[in-house]
């Protein structure tokens, strides 16, 4: 049936009214969400374009540090990878660090293990890359003969840890510069024994056990 005239324009106009009631009530909260909403989008792309910009800046001067390294300017590249690991973006700020660290190293082997040491005991840093920072430090002390570095890799080469195979290396080859061939034995059996050991290792491996049959040697790195 057809839908009477006038009680359409009554219906509509009723619409009207209640449509004004609303706006005339509710209009400056809707205005202000709808405002908030547009705000948030475009603070959100202004975010996201600022962090680009930041990230790109920091890559910039992470370059230009090691330029400096590469030409032989080592303490004018400490000096910027220490300015960009304070103030860069996150991950290039963490990358200079690392960085830092292994060029301080290069001269001072001590400082460099240090360094080391201050991104591992960093909370903010993740779980894997403080058990690397560990494991250079590591790397560096028995480089040196500085050091008692078991303390230090012994939690990370045990089970399914992911540095277990490079700390189990480690430790064996520190055991064998120190004399001990049972403990050097001991893991390289470790490494033996592991089904997931990387073939790289397992060739470096028959050097090792030899070493190990073969008696004290000394060991310079």
């Amino acid at each position: 049936m057809a839908t009477d005239p006038f009680l359409r324009e009554v219906d509509e106009e009723y619409r009207r009214e209640q449509l004004a009631q609303v706006w005339k009530r509710f209009g400056g909260v809707i205005l202000g969400l709808a405002l908030l909403l547009v705000g948030g989008v475009g603070g959100w792309r202004y975010w996201q374009h600022a962090q680009v910009t930041r990230s790109e800046a920091a890559a910039v001067r992470y370059e230009d540090a090691l330029q400096l390294a590469r030409d032989g300017k080592g303490d004018e590249a400490e000096k910027a990878l220490a300015a960009l690991a304070g103030d860069g973006a996150s991950g290039y700020a963490l990358l200079a660090r690392f960085r830092a660290a292994a060029e301080i190293g290069d001269g001072d082997v001590e400082g460099g293990a240090r360094a080391f040491d201050a991104i591992a005991a960093d909370a903010a840093v993740q779980g894997s890359l403080r058990d690397l920072a560990r494991f250079r430090a590591a790397a560096l002390r028995i480089g040196s003969g500085s050091g008692d570095v078991a303390a230090a890799l012994e939690p990370m080469a045990a089970g399914t840890q992911p540095w277990r195979h490079s700390a189990r290396e480690m430790l064996g080859l520190a055991a064998l510069k120190r004399g001990d061939l049972e403990a050097a034995g001991r893991w390289f059996d470790q490494i033996a024994a592991d089904r997931e050991t990387p073939q790289g290792l397992r060739g470096r491996l028959e050097i090792y056990t030899a070493l190990v049959a073969g008696g004290p040697v000394a060991i310079t790195q």
